[in-house]
């Protein structure tokens, strides 16, 4: 096994353990394009027990969240459909080492983007979008990383929830999406509020972002893809307590909630 597979295979019996362990990079050198060789492993290994991948998402599309970490790029990773809440459903943060949400705008394609056609409008082949939440959950210790490590780490990668899905064409013809007020709600009170500007200063620029990083990294983008396209607040930890509710809301385009639930059901 090679020292890349091995470091794929310590994130994966992390999560799976829900059982933090030290940086990679405490111990082993990595390049970026070294971190999206593991980060590939470990989602493979997720898919090889019978997940299926569901889209991709991005990273450090806030300026201030990239100025934080020093980079001047977004990140890349991969959802699943085993990541999936309902909108309304529950979640079991009892799955999470550090759990923390963040509310998003997420697209769905109709068609298939083809990364390698640089002529292509990635926007033409979205159809959908939607409020949505995302939770994140680094497999380090303290929540603490490097751009490698979180890159490695399929860019903290846990679980999101999509509200309801209006017609992108819609929602072009009828107003933008740049500049959308956004509030996240944590058991009623308002703990975070934003902002789709924060998205890269317009959430759609997230597709052209992505194809790039898509054809960069190695990615594919098929027909029926779900995009999250960054946050719009910072993350916020959540309370691990049974009934627990989470809500985000993007002005225009709805709501997306759930509630955290019983380990045991």
């Amino acid at each position: 096994m090679t020292n890349l597979q091995q470091l794929a295979n310590d994130l994966d019996e992390a999560a799976q353990a829900v059982t933090p362990i030290a940086q990679l990079t405490s111990k082993t050198a990595l390049t970026l394009e070294d971190a999206y060789t593991v980060q590939h492993a470990v989602v493979a290994r997720r898919t090889t027990r019978g997940d299926q991948i569901a889209g991709v998402k991005l990273g450090f599309t806030s300026k201030a969240k990239a100025e934080q970490m020093g980079v001047s790029d977004v990140i890349i990773g991969s959802i699943t459909a085993r990541m999936r809440i309902a909108d309304g459903g529950s979640v079991d943060l009892a799955q999470f080492i550090h759990p923390r949400v963040e509310p998003e705008v997420a697209f769905r394609l109709g068609e298939a983007i083809d990364p390698t056609d640089q002529t292509a409008d990635p926007l033409d082949a979205v159809t959908e979008v939607a409020a949505a939440l995302e939770f994140i959950d680094s497999r380090y210790r303290d929540f603490s990383f490097t751009l490698e490590d979180v890159v490695a780490d399929n860019t903290s990668a846990a679980g999101y929830v999509v509200g309801t899905w209006h017609k992108f064409d819609e929602m072009e013809r009828s107003g933008d999406l740049s500049n959308l007020g956004v509030v996240l709600e944590v058991n009623g009170q308002v703990v975070e509020t934003g902002s789709t500007a924060a998205i890269l200063g317009d959430p759609r620029r997230a597709l052209e972002a992505v194809k790039r990083m898509a054809r960069t990294y190695g990615f594919e983008l098929p027909a029926g893809s779900v995009i999250l396209a960054g946050a719009a607040t910072a993350a916020v930890p959540v309370p691990t307590d049974p009934g627990t509710s989470v809500r985000g809301t993007v002005h225009g385009l709805g709501v997306a909630t759930c509630t955290v639930g019983s380990p045991n059901g």
